[in-house]
């Protein structure tokens, strides 16, 4: 009997992958724990593994091929004794789409949007979506999330679908019920130079296209799944989470001194101590100490963390993953610098797994190894804060009345006001300031 090889769910709420690469041709014999085919997620690329023995008879997705649902079967394993050539693929069995019953019409308003992921693609024409559908026309929802809208007065009309084909999802609804629709008036800001824009209607959603200058030499490149799920995350939180931004300058003179001290003691293990690890440590502790800023805001609710997950923002081609330090508040500088190197390294040859980037409670953007003397960072969502790093750099202070040069660095503190007020956000930074300026007291 023929076996079939599936897309795999390589992260709890993956729903669709790139196949990027096929490692076996038809025709090849693979044994359980071969490696058929790579496949790229939003974080990075991982390898899929034969876990039967056989022939491959049939590759049903092209190599290359985006946006593969969950599931969809890839490939045709022919068993020992079976003709891989008289094999036939399957027939392949369109996804269910369940609709909802036209409405009554919503209240007329005009939504100015940003294109949104249709098909796993960015719309580049004035389109009509299931955002704000005419009346009569049928709007793509899932059960669940239609029970939901419907227990909460939302209307689907006004809800964008994040899920196949556009199809309204559960967590399409939560979001609308986190942070509530954002309406504007499409009159608020004049076009943007090179856009076209439609006149406003009733009905209709009024969207930007997005085009090459026509005369300027350009090149064009589809985006990566990265790319996409970045632009995506990233407008969402702009536009739904309510940012604040507090500035503290720390002096790092002590630090450097107790830095250079332990990578001397450390030099016969070849371990080094970066700043970057100092930073993670205080951070750490710093949360530890006010557990008001270690928090999730969750619609009706709050998630107190009582363990500090710190996610690391790392560059590399392509994008940006945060890999996680699990428990920094409870390593040392020394494993926290090996977790780092580790995870930094795994980024970097696209190697991440999903336990090494999911979840985290609290993020760290660090741009001073760029000469980035300072910025504001946006919060990586569902989290409730994200703190930038510029570079050490000697500068001007006072100190006893008198100027002095010393080591400063600037961070900023991005919050999310639902969860955290600014006199927790304050806090955070005076015990973080504090354990940078006195890096003993990280090793208590």
């Amino acid at each position: 009997m023929s076996i079939e090889i599936y897309m795999p769910a390589l992260s709890p709420t993956m729903e669709k992958g790139t196949l990027a690469k096929w490692l076996v041709k038809e025709g090849d014999a693979v044994v359980s724990g071969d490696v058929l085919a790579e496949i790229e997620t939003d974080k990075a690329t991982m390898e899929v593994e034969s876990i039967d023995e056989g022939t491959v008879a049939k590759i049903l997705v092209a190599e290359g091929a985006e946006d593969v649902p969950v599931g969809q079967i890839i490939a045709i394993l022919a068993e020992e004794g079976e003709d891989a050539a008289a094999l036939e693929a399957p027939v392949a069995k369109p996804i269910p789409v369940v609709v909802a019953e036209p409405s009554a019409a919503p209240t007329p308003a005009i939504v100015e949007a940003m294109p949104s992921p249709v098909n796993g693609q960015i719309t580049d024409a004035v389109t009509q979506t299931n955002t704000m559908a005419p009346s009569g026309e049928r709007v793509k929802a899932s059960p669940l999330a239609k029970r939901i809208a419907s227990q909460s007065g939302l209307v689907l009309e006004t809800i964008i679908g994040t899920g196949p084909h556009g199809r309204i999802v559960k967590r399409d609804v939560e979001s609308v019920l986190a942070a509530g629709p954002i309406v504007q008036s499409a009159t608020a800001s004049a076009p943007m130079d090179n856009a076209v824009t439609m006149a406003p209607t009733a009905t209709a959603t009024v969207a930007t296209v997005y085009g090459p200058h026509v005369d300027i030499p350009v090149r064009e490149e589809r985006l990566s799944g990265m790319r996409k799920v970045i632009a995506k995350r990233l407008s969402e939180s702009k536009s739904t989470i309510p940012h604040f931004y507090l500035t503290i300058e720390c002096e790092l003179d002590n630090l450097l001194e107790q830095r250079k001290i332990l990578n001397a003691k450390l030099a016969n293990t070849g371990g080094k101590l970066s700043v970057n690890d100092f930073i993670i440590r205080a951070v750490a502790l710093a949360l530890k100490k006010v557990p008001a800023a270690n928090v999730q805001f969750a619609g009706d609710k709050m998630y107190w963390y009582e363990r500090a997950d710190i996610s690391v923002a790392v560059a590399i081609e392509g994008g940006l993953v945060t890999p996680v330090v699990r428990g920094a508040d409870s390593k040392g500088l020394a494993e926290i610098s090996t977790d780092v190197k580790m995870l930094a390294a795994k980024a970097r040859d696209g190697k991440l797994m999903p336990e090494d980037y999911a979840g985290g409670t609290f993020s760290i953007s660090n741009l001073g190894m760029y000469g980035i003397k300072e910025f504001s960072a946006v919060i990586n969502p569902p989290q409730g804060a994200i703190l930038a790093v510029g570079a050490g750099e000697p500068r001007a202070v006072v100190k006893d009345g008198a100027l002095a040069v010393a080591t400063v660095m600037t961070c900023t503190l991005s919050c999310d006001h639902r969860a955290i007020d600014g006199a927790v956000g304050a806090e955070f930074l005076a015990a973080f300031k504090g354990y940078m300026q006195d890096p003993l007291t990280m090793l208590l």
